[in-house]
């Protein structure tokens, strides 16, 4: 909760619009109304994990185009590269690296606010 809360904290003040989902189902719910710049997912979720929320992404034609973000554990966060475009690892400065994934995802100017 703490982590969804910095995550959508620094989004928000950085300009971005921010949908946020306590879980993959729910995700996918509020993706038939929105189709958003990126996507940013926890992989340890209730109802649905973040694996079967990214395999459902990428079986849809309106959503398999859009960069995902994965916030991982040191751990698991090697073997989850190949399930996204972009790893953060939950234990260091988070910000920082989601700002590097932004960029390389969205570009410079989607970060200039």
């Amino acid at each position: 909760m703490l982590i969804r809360h910095t995550v959508c904290r620094y989004l928000e003040q950085r300009g971005f619009a921010v949908e946020s989902a306590t879980n993959g189902r729910e995700a996918l719910d509020l993706l038939k109304t929105v189709l958003p710049d990126v996507i940013i997912t926890d992989l340890m979720m209730p109802k649905m994990d973040g694996h079967e929320l990214i395999s459902n992404l990428k079986a849809s034609p309106a959503t398999a185009g859009i960069p995902v973000v994965i916030l991982a554990g040191r751990s698991s966060g090697e073997q989850e590269k190949n399930d996204a475009n972009f790893v953060i690892f939950k234990d260091i400065g988070i910000e920082a690296q989601l700002h590097k994934a932004l960029l390389q995802a969205l570009g410079p100017e989607a970060l200039e606010n």
